[in-house]
C-alpha cells in the first residue's frame, strides 16, 4: 500500500532521517541543496550530509552522501549545518563538525569540484568553540561579505544563558579571527522579538537594499530543548572597531505555522530564495519509525522586503507544476488559489484531524495559494507563509470550503 503521508514533489530522500537544509547553492546552472541526514534510520543521530539537485527546481535528483562522519576524527559525532561558498572557484562546504558532544563543536572545511559530487574533508578545525563566559555552545557558520570583504557569522549561547551571534574575519577560510559579537539580547528589538538561550543557523543576507537576519530559536524548558520558530530582522550592518555589529530595526516570524525551522538563503541572480526544514507534527516515534522516513523540505519560497516587512511567495517555477484542475482537493498533490476566505480540512468518518492550527489544516483571510503534498501543508496569504503537516489515509478524505480554483500538481 503506498505511504500517502509521503510528499513526492519535496526534497525528501527515500528513507532516513531529514533535518536542516545546508550548502544551498547553484553551480554551473545546476542548483544544490544539502541537508542534515542520517541514512540509517529515522531519528535524529548520525548526522551526514544529503544531497539533491536540480536544473529548474522541480525536479530534483539524489546523489550519494556528501559528508560523513569519520569515526576518530573531528567529525566523529556528526556532520551538522554550514554553508557553501565558492572560494575562488572551488566549491567549499564550510560546517559545523562535532566531536561527540555539541559542546565540543568547531568549523571544518571540505571541498569538490564544480560538480559537487565528491568531497574530501579536511582533518582540522579551522576555528573551535571560544571559551568565554556566557558560552557553552557554538554552531552553523554561515559566510557573507560587506564591503569587499568576507566574513562569518555563527549561532551561539548557553543552555541555562543567553543568546548571541558571533562574528569573524574569513577572507582565508583557514584563517579565522575573532571580531567579537554581531548581535546580542542586549538589543530591545532582538531581545523581544527573538527571546532564546541559544540562536541557531544565522543567516545575513542583502535583500532589497535592507540587511535581513534570520534566527532559529532554541530555548531550554523542562530539561529539554524547544525549537522555537524562525525569526526575521531587518536593519543594518554598521562597523564596530574592527568587526560588524547588526542594528535591526523591524522584524516578525518567518513562518506562522507550527512545523518550520532552521531555514538557509540563496542568493539567485537578482532574486532570494528559501528552504526550510518541516519536521513531523503529532507523530509517535512507533509511527516514524513504521513508515521509515521523517523530516521533510520546504518547496522553494522567494524573499522580498517591502514596507519593513519580510514578504514570503512560492518560488514562481511552482507554478509549472499545475496539471487540469479539480472539481474538489483530492490525489496526492494539489494546490488550492483561494478567491477569498477559505478553509482546508482532512476528515476521516466523523473525525476532524487537529494538526496544530485547530481543526483546520490550512485556512485563508483572504486571496491566497495552498499546497498540499502528501502529508506537507504549506500556505501563502499576503507575503505570510504557513507550514504544518497533516497525515492522509486510505480512509481520509479533504474538505474545503471557500471559493477557490484547485489544481492537480505532477511533473
Amino acid at each position: 500500500m503506498p505511504d500517502l503521508a509521503r510528499p513526492l514533489l519535496h526534497i525528501r530522500p527515500e528513507s532516513g532521517w531529514l533535518n536542516d537544509p545546508n550548502g544551498v547553492c547553484r553551480f554551473d546552472g545546476v542548483y544544490h541543496v544539502f541537508y542534515q541526514y542520517n541514512p540509517a534510520e529515522p531519528i535524529h543521530a548520525n548526522i551526514h550530509w544529503g544531497h539533491a539537485s536540480s536544473t529548474d527546481l522541480l525536479r530534483w535528483e539524489y546523489s550519494p552522501v556528501a559528508l560523513t562522519p569519520r569515526p576518530g576524527g573531528v567529525d566523529a559525532g556528526g556532520c551538522w549545518s554550514g554553508c557553501i561558498v565558492d572560494d575562488g572557484g572551488v566549491p567549499t562546504a564550510v560546517y559545523t563538525a562535532v566531536l561527540d558532544h555539541a559542546w565540543n563543536a568547531g568549523v571544518v572545511l571540505a571541498r569538490s569540484d564544480r560538480t559537487l559530487q565528491v568531497w574530501r574533508a579536511e582533518e582540522g578545525v579551522v576555528i573551535g568553540t571560544p571559551v568565554r563566559a556566557g558560552i557553552e555552545e557554538v554552531r552553523d557558520p554561515f559566510v557573507f561579505t560587506h564591503g569587499g570583504r568576507r566574513y562569518a557569522v555563527q549561532g551561539a549561547g548557553a543552555r541555562t544563558g543567553r543568546p548571541q551571534l558571533l562574528l569573524y574575519a574569513c577572507d582565508d577560510l583557514r584563517v579565522w579571527t575573532e571580531l567579537g559579537p554581531l548581535l546580542t539580547d542586549d538589543d530591545p528589538v532582538a531581545a523581544d522579538l527573538a527571546a532564546a538561550n541559544i540562536w541557531e543557523c544565522p543567516n545575513l543576507a542583502r535583500i532589497d537594499g535592507r540587511w535581513v537576519l534570520l534566527i532559529s530559536v532554541w530555548r531550554w524548558r523542562d530539561e529539554t530543548h524547544e525549537l522555537a520558530g524562525v525569526r526575521y530582522l531587518i536593519g543594518d550592518l554598521h562597523s564596530a572597531g574592527d568587526g560588524l555589529r547588526f542594528q535591526p530595526e523591524s522584524g516578525g516570524q518567518l513562518d506562522a505555522g507550527p512545523a518550520c525551522y532552521a531555514p538557509q538563503l540563496l542568493l539567485d541572480g537578482d532574486r532570494t530564495l528559501l528552504w526550510g526544514w518541516a519536521w513531523e507534527v503529532d507523530q509517535s516515534e512507533e509511527t516514524v519509525r513504521e513508515r521509515g522516513w521523517a523530516g521533510v523540505l520546504t518547496f522553494p519560497r522567494e524573499l522580498a522586503v517591502r514596507a519593513g516587512r519580510l514578504r514570503s511567495e512560492p518560488a514562481r517555477e511552482l507554478l509549472s507544476l499545475r496539471r487540469e484542475r479539480l472539481a474538489e482537493p483530492a490525489g496526492e498533490a494539489f494546490e488550492i488559489v483561494t478567491a477569498g476566505a477559505a478553509r482546508l480540512r482532512l476528515v476521516d468518518g466523523d473525525t476532524v484531524f487537529d494538526v496544530g492550527t485547530g481543526v483546520d489544516v490550512a485556512a485563508t483571510d483572504r486571496a491566497g495559494r495552498i499546497f498540499v503534498d502528501g502529508s506537507m501543508v504549506e500556505t501563502f496569504v499576503d507575503g505570510v507563509a504557513a507550514t504544518t503537516r497533516a497525515y492522509p489515509t486510505p480512509t481520509s478524505r479533504w474538505l474545503l470550503d471557500g471559493a477557490a480554483t484547485i489544481y492537480r500538481l505532477g511533473l
